[in-house]
This record gives structure tokens, sequence and C-alpha cells, in this order.
């Protein structure tokens, strides 16, 4: 680990880290293990359990310490202003990327220039496919039909090797860092979740392309960290869903359908909150 400068990097990561244990350090493994030139910024929000202390001494490496946790948006941009590659990879701490991972996603990216954002094949351990690669933009419609439990399935890879989306999950997010800056970055008044939606939106406001590579399968362990704190999660989720709400689509609502969707978030954090805990409490 250095806090010198990196050398001439293909592609930067960003990886933000809060009491991730192994994953952090495995993570950290398989991405100075690509076939590409990488520099890899770790930021780390307030984790105790002394895992950022055993990451190892790598010229490509930085490590970036935040005392407390100011949320994920917020470290990611913190990562992000000390990129040095034209591309930014957001992946977090319990992704696993074989060797030639980041430089397949790289060459999509390159290859489509009207790409803003790419995402990779999400997978759980078991080897099955994670819905949330491969989303919709949540109008208020729609997320009154996920809270009602209506979820579509997971998809199944097509034919061709990218997959246009209207939003990816920020598990894994490559995008030009040009791009990045002109959005001014992750919007840092989320704390957790909803903030890659936010992000996915602004994309497709600005011209840009969604895509998914289902050639390039990436296993995530999927909410590491969050179990530890399942109720906070809950409040941050559900308080991320009404900024976005708010942002992007209350001024063009009426007010029965603010007053609903306000009224449907409150409604579903309780009942997520005691899930969550229920889950936490088995695992």
């Amino acid at each position: 680990m250095s806090d010198s400068a990196a050398p001439a990097s293909d592609l930067t990561a960003v990886v933000v880290s809060h009491d991730s244990g192994d994953y952090l350090l495995a993570c950290v493994a398989d991405l100075l293990a690509q076939t590409l030139a990488m520099q890899v910024i770790v930021v780390d929000n307030g984790s105790r359990d002394g895992a950022p202390d055993r990451l190892p001494q790598d010229s490509r490496l930085t490590l970036l310490r935040n005392r407390d946790n100011p949320g994920f948006a917020t470290a990611c941009n913190q990562g992000a202003a000390q990129a040095q590659a034209a591309r930014l990879l957001f992946i977090n701490p319990d992704c696993r990327l074989p060797p030639d991972a980041a430089r397949r996603l790289l060459a999509h990216l390159d290859a489509a220039p009207a790409l803003g954002m790419l995402g990779a094949w999400l997978v759980n351990p078991d080897g099955s496919p994670q819905a949330a690669a491969r989303r919709s933009t949540p109008r208020p419609g729609r997320a009154i039909a996920q809270m009602l439990g209506r979820v579509p399935p997971p998809p199944v890879p097509g034919d061709g090797a990218l997959q246009d989306v209207e939003a990816t999950s920020g598990a894994l997010m490559l995008m030009p860092r040009d791009l990045f800056q002109a959005l001014g970055g992750f919007d840092t008044g989320y704390v957790l979740h909803c903030e890659d939606l936010d992000l996915c939106r602004r994309v497709l406001d600005a011209g840009r392309r969604i895509a998914i590579a289902t050639d390039v399968a990436v296993v995530h362990a999927k909410g590491t960290s969050s179990r530890r704190r399942p109720l906070w999660v809950e409040w941050q989720k559900h308080r991320g869903m009404w900024r976005y709400f708010r942002r992007f689509d209350a001024a063009t609502s009426p007010w029965w359908l603010q007053a609903t969707v306000f009224a449907g978030i409150a409604a579903h954090l309780p009942i997520a909150a005691a899930r969550a805990w229920w889950r936490a409490r088995r695992a």
C-alpha cells in the first residue's frame, strides 16, 4: 500500500469498505491480479475490524480513511477525486472478479461511445442471477408495485453480450471519469441505497446508454456489511426512496400521488425493518 502517486493506469477502481473483513482483502487481491494496469483506491468508512490494516503494500493501491461513516456516495466521490485513469470502476468489497473481467468490461465500454455506464452479470455465490444487475427506473407506479411484492424475476442472458437497461447495481459500475465528473458524481444526500439509481437516472437524462455485460459474470455476496445494522440500513433505504422521488418525480406528480408514495414508503418501513431484523437474528 502506498500514499504516493500510482503508475499510469488503464482503469481506476474505487472500493468503499465498512467492516468488510476478508471480503475487502479478497476483492483488492482480485483487482490487483487483473490483466491490465490498475489503480486501486480503497475508501474506508470507519471500519473497526482491522481489515484495512491488512491490505497489501502495493504501489498501485491507495487507502483513504474516514474517521466515521459519511456514507457510500461521499466515499465514492472521495475515491473518484483521487483517480488518475480515464475510466472509473466502482465495486463493492463483496464482489469477486475473474482475472480478465476488468479488461473485458473495459473493451465493451470503449467499443460503444454512447455507453455511459456498464455493469456486469452479477450472480449469487450459488451461481443464480441477481435481479439488481438489471433494473428499471423506479417511477412512482413501479415503486408502488414493488412495495406490494410484484418484483419481476431475475433476467437471463440474451444472445448479445450487451443488454441495455435503465439502471444497474451500484455493486459494480464502470463509466468514463469525465462523464462522472460532468454529472457531479454521486449525490451525497443519500447515505446508503438509491444513490446508484440516482446516478443511473442522470446518465440516462444526459442522453447516454446503460448496459450490462452478460458475458462477464461477477459473484456478489450482497450486503455483507449491512447485515450488522439491519434497522439502520432499512431506515436509510426508505429515506433514499423518498429523496429519489422528491428529486425526480414529485414536481410532475399530482398531490394525491405524492401522498400515496409517502404513505407507501412510511407503511413499508416497519414491515421491512422487522423482516431485516428477523433475518439478521437467524443468520
